[in-house]
């Protein structure tokens, strides 16, 4: 017999791919009168994905996080203080490439992502070895500066609970203009549809191979279909610093919105260790 709890998730899970859902049929859309728009003006308009996750991360797109754009339904509530420093000077550079990077770290060595945020140093253990494509691209999208000054833009409370960033425009349908292969879809850590809390993964439009650059950090043991590239785990101080962003809570009071804390990435940096 399904238990309360049971049904509550699964109504929120439903939730979020109905949300999903209408995202990606407005999003097409709009793609395809932007084409009209560019054959009439004979410009060729070249855009980037829409790179998030769903409901539960459905990639924001298609499938969380780890999405973007929330659709109200509640109102908002009362702020709480916000537990974050002022963003450090400078501005998020504009970059698009062509094609995934060349494969460029060792798949053997050991190499640890940190976040430097508003909010506090998040440090991540990456998994070269299981998911070298995405490794090398933080990599190497880390060495450009491409996520410096960028806003962590989505918040989930409910159903499953997740940090997104990772969008240079901070709207949740950036990307760096490629995408990467999904990768460790079946690392050990996931269980029964399950991404423990201080996993790392890849955002994607719902369809295979689409991750780009928005990535989500898991806080809370959140219940997902393996669709979203684990790589990464969350060091323990990085931990106590996605509980200080979660308990100030989203701006829409619906358990899906924008940090009320002031989550930007000063810097982000990728080093061997």
């Amino acid at each position: 017999m399904v238990s309360q709890e049971q049904r509550r998730r699964q109504l929120a899970r439903e939730k979020f791919l109905r949300q999903q859902q209408r995202r990606t049929q407005a999003r097409r859309k709009t793609r395809t009168r932007n084409a009209v728009i560019a054959s009439v003006l004979g410009v060729v308009l070249v855009g980037s994905l829409a790179l998030y996750t769903t409901g539960t991360l459905k990639g924001d797109d298609d499938k969380s996080n780890a999405g973007a754009e929330v659709t109200p339904s509640a109102e908002p509530t009362s702020k709480a203080p916000d537990p974050c420093d002022k963003p450090a000077k400078g501005d998020v550079e504009s970059m698009s490439w062509k094609k995934e990077p060349a494969i460029s770290i060792d798949k053997s060595a050991k190499y640890t992502m940190k976040l430097a945020t508003t909010c506090g140093d998040i440090d991540i253990d990456l998994k070269a070895s299981a998911a070298p494509h995405t490794v090398n691209s933080f990599n190497f999208l880390a060495g450009k500066g491409y996520f410096d000054h960028t806003t962590c833009h989505r918040l989930t409370t409910n159903g499953i609970y997740v940090l997104q960033c990772g969008d240079p425009t901070g709207s949740g349908t950036g990307g760096p203009g490629y995408t990467i292969p999904d990768e460790n879809l079946k690392d050990e850590s996931l269980k029964d549809d399950v991404y423990p809390a201080g996993t790392v993964a890849m955002a994607n439009t719902g369809q295979k191979d689409s991750g780009g650059s928005q990535f989500f950090l898991v806080y809370q043991d959140s219940q997902l279909p393996p669709n979203y590239t684990p790589f990464g785990t969350v060091s323990e101080s990085g931990m106590a610093v996605l509980k200080k962003i979660a308990d100030a809570g989203e701006n829409t009071g619906a358990g899906d919105g924008a940090p009320n804390a002031t989550v930007v990435i000063n810097e982000a940096t990728v080093s061997e260790s």
